[in-house]
């Protein structure tokens, strides 16, 4: 069975998931994790997903602490109790 990892949900994104600060999801990697989220909670797609379905790039997403972007990005290996975290992306820098 796939892994299950828990996302964290910021603040801004909790309107649209129910108030929920976590969220547990199911993937092998991280763009599978995610998509179980937006699955689950339609309203959270646009935010996490650009047109191309590649990962919205006022978001930033980490897998335990580290940026997936420096990792594999949405092919990034999830394993079981695995953390993934959303962050809206400052504007600017």
């Amino acid at each position: 069975s796939e892994p299950m990892a828990t996302v964290r949900i910021p603040p801004v994104l909790r309107p649209h998931t129910g108030g929920q600060p976590e969220i547990e999801a199911a993937g092998a990697n991280v763009g599978e994790v995610l998509r179980a989220l937006t699955a689950a909670h339609p309203e959270t797609e646009a935010q996490l997903f650009g047109e191309d379905g590649d990962l919205n790039r006022y978001v930033n997403v980490y897998l335990n602490d580290e940026d997936v972007r420096v990792l594999d990005g949405l092919d990034t290996k999830v394993a079981d109790g695995d953390t993934v975290v959303i962050l809206p992306a400052m504007a600017g820098g």
